[in-house]
């Protein structure tokens, strides 16, 4: 594929996109903002919309953007080597001088050194000097545990965006890389591999850390801002037909979750909540009006905004379809629910984890069945159709009793779902979606081992047996192999990136990867880490203690919830949660 060929696709991606986001002024830092996914997956991402204008905003920077090529222009890319350029202005990616990835999911990591290959950039940063960007990493998959990249990059951002981009253009702008990379490493929210010295005990497990500069502290604190009173909310500012989402407004309403679920790392690590101004909600939403006719509200925990209400009325009011994200059940309202189907919204989506109260007190959701068929009659009698379930298997303590809770649940919502579709004359759909759990660092599972791929292997083919031939319900199970090595990305150490080095290399065959860097995945997955001294993510510090997490943690073997006081409170006080994580 040649340069031509990469500008005239570039070109034509922009001259569909509409809205007020792209701009590409200022002679100070030139940056380019890397999603390893395609343009179509990228544009639909709300961390891309947002990065890309915190960039431009600041003063003598210029941002642009590059997507991971389609595969059909990938390889013929990799096979001419012709060099990446990026969309704005069609400017091979390695003529900047940072190159910051934002990260979503585990999966495109690989994608990371595919695209720096198609820059012409080495992919250890051992190996790159001077004349290379500045490789900056950001996400929330990384900051939570960024070892598995750390060989890979600079610069790893830990925490949120607003906290963290103005002193970072401060730091590259203003000395050298090597200074800019010591004073950044003394921030809050900045870890600096490089400065770090890693090692490991005689069984393999990583030992406390080692800064190389008495300088540089011996953890990194996350960034957060400390109010956002005076911040806009995150929301799409490119619109373009060429995405997911389409015509969709995206728009964060509220930051962080107070249930505590254990399972859940974004709930933790985004304490405490905090609801974006009502003005400045709907201030954005009608500005973007000209652009889109359905708005996606993005939280999870939408109905801790105050004035969630009086958002979707007023957002009613503007002529907008609302789409919500996955709603908590204990927060639904009937004026919520009628106000979601007068905007002509067809599905609810709700997330049980699974079937049995019993169960759902081990992970710390505190809804009962009964619960949750009140508010299917609630959801249904209101006209909405349609609903989309989220369930999850190898949960500690499960047992088959908890595959038959699920198949009963759903059983009892269809019915209430069908009750309601007589009336109308047609059927709607029950859509259930099954993930094995994954244990995720920062979370009150992080010490323990993943559930055997053969276990959850069979308690799949169970649940599919057990939900087989009921009419109008839809099932989706993900594979167990695949959440084995999402596993290992989540949960490994530095010794993990020539695992994904070498599936970047040979097209995403992490067996035959792991084989190739002689490296047992199962060290990592399946190991019991609970006597651990340190985790390999403790050299970022999330602000909650470890104590908290291994309470919640023998709390959920009891199956003892820790329930919040009242609404959009944490179960114990910030101050008693938070300090430096140790093992």
């Amino acid at each position: 594929m040649s340069f031509w060929q990469q500008r005239q696709a570039a070109q034509q991606l922009l001259s569909l996109e509409r809205g007020h986001g792209r701009r590409s002024v200022g002679d100070r830092l030139r940056v380019v903002l890397a999603f390893p996914n395609t343009y179509y997956v990228g544009m639909s991402n709300l961390g891309v919309q947002t990065v890309h204008h915190l960039f431009n905003v600041e003063d003598g920077v210029s941002c642009e953007r590059v997507f991971l090529p389609p595969k059909q222009e990938l390889r013929a890319l990799l096979s001419s080597r012709t060099p990446l350029l990026t969309l704005d202005t069609q400017t091979p990616v390695s003529d900047f001088d940072v190159l910051a990835f934002t990260v979503s999911f585990e999966w495109d990591y690989v994608n990371i050194l595919t695209m720096m290959r198609l820059a012409g950039m080495p992919v250890y940063a051992s190996e790159r000097n001077d004349r290379h960007p500045l490789v900056v990493l950001g996400g929330a998959v990384t900051f939570l545990n960024p070892e598995p990249l750390a060989p890979f990059v600079d610069v790893v951002t830990a925490g949120e965006g607003e906290a963290l981009i103005p002193p970072l253009v401060s730091a590259v702008s203003a000395t050298d890389r090597r200074s800019a990379l010591r004073r950044l490493a003394t921030l809050p929210g900045f870890y600096v591999p490089t400065l770090y010295r890693v090692s490991y005990d005689d069984r393999g497990v990583v030992k406390p850390y080692q800064a190389t500069d008495r300088t540089v502290p011996p953890f990194v604190s996350k960034a957060a801002v400390k109010t956002i009173d005076d911040i806009d909310p995150p929301c799409t500012r490119v619109f373009t037909p060429q995405t997911a989402f389409g015509s969709r407004f995206l728009i964060e309403v509220v930051r962080g979750c107070a249930k505590l679920c254990r399972f859940c790392w974004a709930g933790y690590n985004y304490l405490p909540v905090r609801a974006f101004s009502t003005d400045r909600i709907l201030s954005l939403a009608e500005s973007a009006k000209p652009y889109a006719n359905r708005v996606g509200l993005v939280s999870i925990a939408l109905c801790d905004h105050p004035d969630i209400e009086e958002i979707l009325e007023r957002l009613l009011a503007l002529d907008y379809t609302i789409s919500p994200a996955s709603l908590r059940l204990d927060d639904l309202t009937p004026q919520i629910v009628q106000l979601l189907h007068q905007s002509g919204e067809r599905t609810v989506t709700i997330a049980p984890e699974t079937g049995s109260d019993r169960l759902r007190r081990v992970i710390n959701k505190v809804v009962t069945n009964a619960q949750i068929l009140d508010k299917a009659d609630l959801i249904f009698s209101s006209g909405i159709e349609n609903l989309k379930l989220y369930f999850m298997i190898g949960l500690p303590t499960e047992t088959d009793e908890d595959l038959v809770a699920i198949r009963d649940l759903v059983v009892q919502l269809r019915d209430r779902m069908l009750k309601y579709a007589r009336r109308r004359g047609r059927p709607g759909r029950i859509v259930g979606s099954v993930n094995p759990l994954v244990p995720k660092p920062g979370t009150s599972y992080q010490w323990l081992p993943m559930t055997s791929p053969a276990i959850v292997a069979s308690r799949t083919k169970r649940l599919k047996g057990l939900l087989s031939g009921l009419d109008h319900v839809y099932l989706s199970i993900k594979s167990e192999r695949q959440s084995f090595y999402q596993a290992l990305l989540s949960l490994g150490d530095r010794r993990v990136a020539p695992v994904i080095d070498a599936a970047a290399q040979n097209g995403g065959d992490w067996r035959r990867a792991a084989e190739t860097a002689d490296v047992d995945p199962e060290f990592w997955v399946f190991r019991d880490r609970s006597q651990d001294e340190v985790l390999p993510w403790d050299i970022i510090d999330g602000g909650i203690k470890a104590e908290f997490f291994r309470s919640e943690f023998l709390k959920s073997m009891r199956a003892e919830p820790t329930v919040p006081s009242n609404r959009g409170s944490s179960p114990t006080t910030l101050g008693a949660l938070a300090s430096h994580q140790t093992s």
